[in-house]
Parts: C-alpha cells; sequence; structure tokens
C-alpha cells in the first residue's frame, strides 16, 4: 500500500523574524513566505499529489492553497495538524516569558515534551491529537502521494514518533525551516521511512530532484522479505 507523505512546513510569517511564540495565534504568511511557498510548488508541480492536507489555521490553508494550485486540488483542512498552543505565553517572545514565567520556562526547557504552560499543550497533547490524523490520512489513500501542510512543532513531534526518537528532545535534535519539505514514505501505517528531510533547496532554484521511492539496500521489512 506504499504511501508517499510530503510533509510540508508553512512559510515565513510576519513574526518569524521576531521569534515570538504564535502556535495558537492566526497569523498570515509574509511576502517572503509566499515566494518560499511559490518556489515549493514549482518544484512539485510534476508530482501526482492526489490529496492536500492542512492545519486549519490561516498561514497553513494558504500555503497549502499555493501548493495546490498545479495540481487543481480541494484542500483539506484537520484539526488535529495544528500547531501547539503555547497559552499565556502566546506572541511573547522567549526573554519575555523568561522574565514573566522563569518557573515554566526552566521547566518546558527540561522537558517540552510532558510540561505544558498555563492555558497551553505539552508535546504529548500535540502527538496525540496529530498522529491518528496522520495515519488516517496514511490508510484513506493507499498507493498514493498526499502533501500534508503542518507546523514546525507538530512535525518535528510526528517525526519523533513515526521515526523513534526520544521526544523529549524534539527541539533539540530537529529542525524544520519555513516552507522545509519532508518526505516520509510508508509501506504501512507502522512502517514509516524517512526519505528527506527539512530541505530548503527550492529557496535558491526550482530545488534538487525529488528522490525515489526507496528500492534498494532496504530491511527485510521494506524488501518484501518477512522477517524470521
Amino acid at each position: 500500500m506504499h504511501v508517499r507523505i510530503f510533509l510540508v512546513r508553512h512559510g515565513a510569517t510576519v513574526l518569524t523574524a521576531e521569534d515570538r511564540f504564535a502556535g495558537a495565534t492566526d497569523v498570515q504568511l509574509s511576502d517572503d513566505g509566499r515566494e518560499q511557498v511559490r518556489r515549493l510548488a514549482r518544484r512539485l508541480e510534476q508530482e501526482e499529489i492526489t490529496a492536500i492536507y492542512a492545519s486549519p489555521l490561516g498561514r497553513t490553508v494558504e500555503t497549502a492553497r499555493i501548493l495546490a494550485e498545479p495540481h487543481e486540488i480541494e484542500v483539506q483542512t484537520r484539526d488535529g495538524l495544528r500547531e501547539i498552543s503555547h497559552g499565556r505565553w502566546e506572541q511573547m517572545t522567549r526573554r519575555e516569558v523568561e522574565q514573566a514565567f522563569p518557573a515554566e520556562a526552566a521547566a518546558w526547557e527540561k522537558d517540552p515534551y510532558t510540561f505544558a504552560p498555563v492555558g497551553g499543550e505539552s508535546g504529548l497533547a500535540v502527538t496525540a491529537r496529530a498522529l491518528p490524523v496522520l495515519m488516517d490520512i496514511v490508510r484513506e489513500h493507499p498507493a498514493s502521494n498526499v502533501l500534508v501542510v503542518s507546523h514546525k512543532a507538530t512535525i518535528r513531534l510526528l517525526l519523533s514518533s513515526l521515526l523513534g526518537f526520544d521526544p523529549r528532545r524534539y527541539r533539540d535534535t530537529l529542525d524544520q525551516n519555513p516552507a522545509a519539505l519532508n518526505i516520509v514514505d510508508f509501506k504501512d501505517t507502522v512502517s514509516a521511512r524517512l526519505t528527506l528531510f527539512n530541505d530548503t533547496s527550492h529557496y535558491a532554484s526550482t530545488g534538487l530532484a525529488i528522490p525515489a521511492v526507496p528500492t534498494s539496500r532496504l530491511s527485510k521489512a521494506w524488501c518484501g522479505e518477512k522477517k524470521r
């Protein structure tokens, strides 16, 4: 049932340069962000994409619609793909949070997976709502290429779960630039392979060629042989 998921972070927003917490804040793409996404759209226009899903926030929906134009596909939104909410930290800078809520900031730096600021979400809560949505998408589109547009923390948490990384260190071990392209290939809902990660080569040009589905030098689970 091989399914290829093009997992994309939205383009840069008007708050990106200010480094403010804006997970649940519905900010718009900046002009630079729109150009990043247009370049990614040109890179993906020859791919046979059968469905496009996005978080319902404005920056992800706009990103998805730009990417959908060459394929003439309607964007479907899924609430589970939205960004982590930072509660009362929303729209504050990191320094402002550290000054106003030093105990919360220290706890979050130590373990952002199980800790949540007042009124916000933990990484665990985000995983619990986002991963089932992604698995449903995989099940609903066998033998297809699907584009999913989400957010920095949400994507890193999904990849941590799929690849078996320590989710308590998702902020330290994984990054996601604006309009970054990731490719995850699924043999089934429990067998995921990261084929491309945080790729932004389209910033400078039309981007590197999209890698083919892996077919060699793979484990027996991927080559069709049963494990003994």
